[in-house]
């Protein structure tokens, strides 16, 4: 169990990865500093709220409080990318973090307690708690990115109307253990 769970974890923080880039791709460079109202975020800056957490977390992680002291919150909230160049560097920064760190664990680290802001947490909550941050964010990203492509936006799941036939590909095939990012993944 605790070898599949982090082989599954990893498929989802990848799978959420890929979401986000396939999003952002969809859309042209300015559209990634747009905010659908003075109160919501842009694109690049949940991006560069996404990298102040994952650096944040997962350097250092089973060691040192996932809230860093040099982690500057606050700042993840200004709006100081310039180009996508900018925003798809922290992207990768941050995926590259969470990845190295996650990679290191074992199944013996599931159990062992990490702190966040002073709060213990197992490695498995800790690591639960990052997969519901992450999609929330990544869900933004998708939406706003879907709401700018208009009519030209490239479903990034089963488009609408397509429901019958892909469950019909999928049923005709036998019953099989996967996870359901294989496929995703391996485009």
């Amino acid at each position: 169990m605790p070898t599949d769970f982090l082989s599954s974890a990893h498929k989802q923080f990848a799978y959420y990865q890929l979401l986000g880039e396939q999003a952002m791709a969809q859309i042209p460079d300015d559209k990634l500093f747009w905010q659908p109202n003075a109160a919501s975020n842009s694109i690049a800056t949940i991006v560069k709220h996404l990298w102040g957490n994952m650096l944040s977390r997962w350097t250092d992680f089973l060691t040192t409080d996932g809230e860093k002291p040099w982690r500057a919150r606050e700042a993840e909230f200004d709006n100081d990318l310039a180009t996508r160049a900018e925003v798809l560097a922290k992207w990768q920064e941050g995926w590259q973090c969470l990845f190295a760190a996650l990679g290191a664990l074992t199944p013996a680290d599931l159990d062992r307690t990490i702190y966040i802001r002073n709060q213990g947490h197992s490695v498995l909550e800790a690591i639960n708690r990052q997969l519901a941050h992450y999609p929330y964010h990544v869900g933004q990203i998708v939406f706003i990115a879907r709401l700018v492509a208009d009519g030209a936006w490239q479903s990034l799941s089963i488009p609408r109307g397509n429901s019958a036939a892909y469950n019909a590909e999928k049923f005709a095939q036998p019953p099989h253990q996967a996870h359901f990012t294989d496929e995703r993944l391996k485009k």
